[in-house]
C-alpha cells in the first residue's frame, strides 16, 4: 500500500483544483493533501483517484467526489479533539479526512460488505476511529452522543430526528436531503429545543437506507 511521489503531486494538483472551486479551510485542505484516496478504491481505478469524480466501490456504493468531501467537511467547522459521528463509512476515505483533522470519529455501515473490508483496510493503515459501527445510521449512535458535529454520507429522504437529538448544543449536522438529489443542509443547534438551518446547494448522493425492522 504504497504513496509514491506521483501520488503526492496529484493530490497537490486536486488540491489547487478545490481551491479554485471554492474550498478555503486551509485545514481541509491539508487533509486532502495529505490522505492517499487511491488507497480507498479499486486498484484497477488507481489512475482515477485524483479526479474530481465519484467512483464506484463494493456493495452499489460510492466514493464521494473529492469536491463534495471537502464541502461536507468544511461546513462541519471542525476543532480538534471534536466529537464527530459519522453516517456512512463507506470506503473510509471521509473517515481518514476526519481523522486527519485530529477529531474523535464514531463511524457507523450498514453494508457488512463494505464494514469489515473498511475495518480491514483501517488496522492496515493504522487508522484508529473512537468506534466503527455496523448498523442502521438513521439510529445515530446514542451512546456517545451528544456530538460537535454529525455528517452524513448519503443522501437521506427526510431528516432523521434521532441526529438531532444526538446534537450537542452548538453541534452541526451535515446531510444531504432529498430524493433523486439532495439539497445540502446544515443544522446548527442553538439551544436544547432549537436548530438554525441553512442550505448550501444542490448535491447527488446514494440513498440512505433505513432499516425498517
Amino acid at each position: 500500500m504504497k504513496d509514491l511521489p506521483k501520488h503526492q503531486g496529484q493530490r497537490q494538483q486536486l488540491v489547487a483544483l478545490l481551491k479554485e472551486k471554492g474550498i478555503v479551510d486551509e485545514k481541509v485542505l491539508d487533509a486532502v493533501n495529505k490522505v492517499p484516496r487511491h488507497l480507498y478504491m479499486d486498484a484497477a481505478l488507481e489512475a482515477y483517484a485524483y479526479v474530481d469524480k465519484a467512483y464506484p466501490i463494493a456493495a452499489d456504493q460510492t466514493i464521494s467526489q473529492p469536491y463534495t468531501v471537502a464541502f461536507q467537511t468544511q461546513l462541519l467547522a471542525l476543532e480538534k479533539g471534536d466529537r464527530v459521528l459519522e453516517i456512512g463509512t463507506g470506503s473510509g476515505y471521509q473517515t481518514a479526512i476526519l481523522l486527519q483533522l485530529g477529531v474523535e470519529v464514531y463511524t457507523i455501515e450498514r453494508q457488512n460488505e463494505l464494514f469489515k473490508k473498511t475495518k480491514l483496510l483501517f488496522s492496515k493503515l493504522g487508522l484508529r476511529p473512537k468506534k466503527q459501527i455496523f448498523g442502521d445510521g438513521y439510529k445515530g449512535h446514542p451512546d456517545a452522543a451528544p456530538y460537535h458535529a454529525i455528517l452524513v454520507t448519503a443522501g437521506a429522504p427526510e431528516l432523521p430526528k434521532a441526529l438531532l437529538e444526538q446534537l450537542a448544543v452548538g453541534g452541526r449536522l451535515v446531510i444531504p436531503i432529498g430524493a433523486d438529489e439532495q439539497q445540502m443542509c446544515r443544522y446548527i443547534r442553538t439551544s436544547k429545543t432549537t436548530f438554525d438551518k441553512k442550505t448550501f446547494g444542490v448535491f447527488r448522493f446514494v440513498p440512505l437506507l433505513e432499516d425498517k425492522n
